[in-house]
């Protein structure tokens, strides 16, 4: 499996699987995307990801920021290289 050095461009359906593999649950698919949550701690987070479109880097970061996810450029680059794409 390649490891990546810098975050390669993906697919929403291909971040939402590494979510899912990270342990976010599923909790319905709208039109505009698939909502995942997962409880750190205390705190339940939720976030929306776009399944039916590339991930762009504005909506990218704001998903992996402090608001959502938490994970970071960084936490995503390690489940690419954990899990593959």
């Amino acid at each position: 499996m390649q490891k990546y050095r810098k975050l390669p461009t993906m697919t929403g359906k291909q971040l939402l699987a590494l979510l899912m593999k990270d342990g976010w649950i599923s909790c319905g698919q709208k039109t505009h995307g698939v909502g995942l949550t997962k409880m750190v701690g205390h705190i339940n987070l939720v976030t929306v990801i776009p399944a039916n479109r590339p991930v762009v880097d504005f909506v990218l970061s704001a998903i992996l920021g402090p608001q959502q996810t938490r994970i970071g450029k960084k936490g995503l680059l390690e489940l690419v290289n954990k899990y593959g794409l």
